[in-house]
């Protein structure tokens, strides 16, 4: 019997399309549609797991479960009713719509489709149970709804905690970048691990930490679970243990690489070596606390991927200028080096004194941001 397809969506950050396709495409999966903010693909059952144990640059991993068209409450209701929602919720499922978004739609209340989606779903059940009232004391199966243009996504939320949430960060300074973000930037950019990286400004030790992880090849979601792990009406156990193990065995355990991280508070500089320890990249990383002026490198064809101050508060805005002058000054004297950061410092490029060779809008959290490339040579082949 040929293996049963599905259909996965993958959520990202907008702009960022391009690099999740890319990871997608390298686990094997055929790419079925992108959008903007998500990437939707075809894969068997394995592909849930797989996915999310791997995928380092979407917050989630949802199940596609319909897709129709609707302009009223009723043709939701319909749509939602014609999924056979029992060949994947057993009759104890805990099952509840935790998101609707809409845009460009007849129906815009997001709190009314909710409950018309689960009034929908709870039909369909007592249907086919033939019980009206669900004890759902059983596994979660979170329901997300997307409608677009009048079109209705549903999605069976298959990750739980946001795959952000790798499980290293316990300690964070401030204005942190989130970990799928920062491997989205990595990715971006040619850094390879062979290359030195240097991070000036590294808080709690997002970018070196997942540059380590990208580098020993260790997948971010291999130290923790998610909510599909207890779909066993879906998902035999077999196939989550067969997920972990490869990817375990996919890791560069003998790797030499040169990542470093600079903050001028020590306080934050400890809190960053034990993320990178719980990460189990404690050996890749040297940490220090250091002033963003004295970075000096004797190497060539270095990087520096940073996520610097952006002056949200008053008094940190008055800083800035003198800042970015000093960054630019520090990368002027580094050898070939490429330099790219992440801000939404309006002067970025006036105060480090070179127009960048690439800037792209980015969205950090609500923020909106602009990821500037600042490229050196490329190394000569050997």
């Amino acid at each position: 019997m040929a293996e049963e397809m599905m259909e996965l969506i993958a959520p990202c950050h907008f702009g960022l399309e391009a690099v999740l396709k890319r990871e997608i495409q390298k686990l094997g999966y055929e790419i079925t549609e992108v959008e903007d903010g998500r990437v939707t693909f075809r894969t068997g059952l394995d592909g849930i797991p797989r996915a999310n144990i791997n995928i380092r640059t979407s917050e989630r991993i949802l199940l596609k479960c319909g897709d129709f068209k609707a302009t009223s409450f009723d043709e939701l209701y319909d749509g939602v009713k014609s999924v056979a929602w029992e060949r994947i919720l057993p009759r104890n499922a805990r099952f509840w719509v935790t998101k609707a978004t809409t845009s460009r739609s007849e129906l815009f209340a997001p709190s009314a489709i909710q409950s018309i989606v689960k009034k929908a779903m709870v039909e369909r059940m007592s249907s086919v149970y033939h019980i009206n009232r669900f004890a759902e004391d059983g596994d979660e199966y979170p329901v997300r709804v997307f409608i677009m243009k009048d079109r209705v996504t549903l999605g069976l939320d298959t990750s739980g905690i946001s795959l952000h949430k790798r499980g290293y960060r316990k300690l964070v300074g401030k204005a942190p970048i989130s970990e799928t973000l920062a491997a989205a930037l990595l990715m971006l950019t040619p850094w390879k691990e062979d290359r030195i990286l240097v991070d000036p400004f590294s808080g709690s030790g997002t970018f070196p930490i997942e540059a380590a992880l990208i580098g020993a090849n260790i997948a971010p979601g291999v130290n923790r679970d998610f909510t599909a792990c207890s779909w066993e009406k879906l998902l035999p156990k077999k196939i989550w243990y067969e997920a972990y193990d490869e990817a375990r065995s996919l890791e560069k355990k003998d790797i030499k690489m040169n990542i470093q991280g600079y903050d001028i508070d020590p306080e934050i500089v400890k809190a960053a070596r034990t993320n990178a320890i719980d990460a189990g990249v404690g050996d890749y990383i040297h940490f220090q606390a250091r002033d963003v002026k004295d970075l000096k490198n004797p190497k060539s064809y270095g990087f520096i991927i940073t996520n610097p101050p952006y002056g949200e508060r008053l008094e940190e805005k008055e800083a800035l200028p003198e800042l970015y002058k000093t960054l630019g000054e520090v990368y002027r004297n580094l050898d070939k080096w490429s330099m790219y950061v992440i801000t939404s410092y309006e002067d970025t490029e006036k105060d480090i004194g070179r127009k960048a060779d690439k800037n792209r809008k980015i969205y950090n959290g609500m923020i909106q941001a602009r990821f500037y490339s600042f490229l050196g040579p490329k190394p000569k082949v050997r």
